[in-house]
């Protein structure tokens, strides 16, 4: 069953590679979607996969990349939008 979520990460997650290693998460479990950075200095990303996919995607987002503190990350559930077929950075 497909499932999407939206994540709003907060910490020092802008300025450390944290789209980056997101992208390469998303690419790894198989997520479709997106990741950008807030103006508030947070980061939010899109995912729709696998329930499973999915939730080993948040798992390495909690981590995040060497230089980043995730401090929070708040998940919205959303409906399958089915538009996205790719994984994609946005600005």
């Amino acid at each position: 069953m497909k499932v999407a979520r939206k994540f709003i990460i907060s910490g020092e997650v802008q300025g450390v590679g944290f789209r980056f290693f997101t992208q390469r998460a998303a690419a790894r479990h198989q997520v479709l979607g997106y990741v950008r950075n807030l103006p508030d200095g947070r980061v939010e990303s899109l995912a729709e996969g696998s329930e499973k996919a999915v939730e080993g995607f948040k798992h390495d987002l909690t981590a995040g990349p060497t230089y980043s503190k995730v401090q929070e990350i708040e998940e919205l559930v959303l409906e399958p939008s089915n538009l996205y077929t790719s994984f994609r950075i946005e600005k």
